[in-house]
């Protein structure tokens, strides 16, 4: 029982819930742009690399698919249709009888994440018996060798928790100053950069144990180009600007200089470079595909600050409110954006040659 209980140690992230104004599934317009370019490489992967010959099943012929990192809205149940569709065209290619086969779908995030929306919400003419298992994914959630497709989109730049040198102000790796990973600070990335690589070893290693052999896992990871430090980004410079917003507090002597300081993202950007190391060291998966692609952004994503912090707050306002208490949470935002319509760099496209890189990953189970 030793990994069912490590997974109450891992730090929770939940996004905004409801569908309200606020809300991440409000709010997730550019997370599903990723899971509409990652379509055809799902399909592909399923119709190139999985064999049902060779797959294990159990006496309900049940195919079982689990959604690491789901949180709530629509952008789970595309990505999960888009996976059956494929799966359903492969066995049909393969046995001439797709209505044999069924279904079960995991529906996976914290344990505060808002599980009764996702639910309320499920596609009323969805093929598969839908299941929610609240839980962190870095360590086990499933029993052995019972899953047969594993999908995570957007999830895995989470870590499981912020460094502990980060925030100890006698440590070389102390983050003052910085409410983020900039990749200015050698002693700082390196803190994140082990901690993203234990995160890493803890999934597949988990993940190695809950597929079974010849089973695919597909990720789609936001990664940085390398020599491309996370605050030369735009993304990186939003985070930036945002952390001028609780400076300002400091300033106005509003919050703590020390409460600012012990406020850090648990989110870590690795280059495409760490990410095939790892998988390589851990040896438990074969890399079937590692490809880099641009998702398509919807017409109506050109620049608002006021949609821009509609977006940035359905993910961190839950983070911020633990952190620093509801109290100012709306001042903080509504600086935020005020600081956005300041900022040329928004508008300009001077960085759009250094972004984040998105990274389609698809990793089949080792047969034992």
């Amino acid at each position: 029982m030793g990994d069912l209980e490590t997974k109450n140690l891992a730090e929770s992230h939940a996004m905004v819930g409801g569908y309200g104004a606020q809300s991440y599934a409000k709010n997730s317009s550019y997370q599903r742009a990723v899971v509409n370019a990652a379509k055809e490489m799902v399909k592909d992967a399923i119709a190139d690399k999985l064999d049902f010959k060779t797959l294990e099943f159990d006496a309900s012929n049940t195919f079982k698919i689990a959604d690491l990192g789901c949180s709530t809205g629509s952008n789970t149940f595309i990505a999960v249709q888009n996976i059956l569709e494929s799966v359903e065209q492969n066995y049909l290619n393969e046995h001439q009888n797709p209505s044999t086969l069924e279904f079960q779908v995991f529906f996976n995030d914290h344990y505060d994440n808002d599980f009764n929306t996702l639910f309320k919400t499920l596609p009323p003419s969805r093929k598969y018996f839908a299941t929610g298992v609240p839980g962190s994914f870095y360590s086990r959630l499933f029993p052995k060798s019972t899953l047969h497709f594993v999908y995570s989109s957007y999830a895995l730049h989470w870590l499981s928790k912020v460094p502990q040198e980060i925030v100890d102000s006698k440590s070389p790796a102390w983050n003052k100053g910085s409410i983020q990973c900039t990749g200015f600070v050698k002693e700082v990335a390196k803190a994140y950069a082990a901690q993203f690589k234990n995160d890493m070893e803890c999934f597949l290693n988990a993940r190695a144990e809950e597929l079974v052999g010849g089973g695919l896992m597909v990720i789609v990871i936001s990664t940085l180009p390398n020599g491309i430090p996370m605050s030369n980004t735009a993304e990186g410079k939003i985070y930036d600007l945002l952390g001028s917003c609780l400076i300002d507090l400091v300033k106005m002597g509003l919050i703590s200089e020390e409460k600012v300081d012990s406020f850090n993202f648990p989110l870590y950007y690795p280059t495409c470079e760490e990410l095939e190391e790892i998988i390589h060291r851990n040896g438990l998966f074969s890399t079937e595909r590692m490809k880099v692609f641009a998702p398509i952004v919807p017409g109506e994503m050109t620049f608002s600050a006021e949609r821009s912090t509609s977006q940035i707050r359905a993910v961190f306002e839950g983070l911020m409110k633990e952190h620093f208490g509801g109290e100012f949470i709306d001042q903080i935002f509504n600086n935020f954006t005020a600081k956005q319509l300041e900022e040329t760099f928004l508008k300009s496209g001077v960085l759009k040659n250094h972004n984040k890189i998105d990274l389609f990953i698809a990793l089949k189970r080792i047969m034992n």
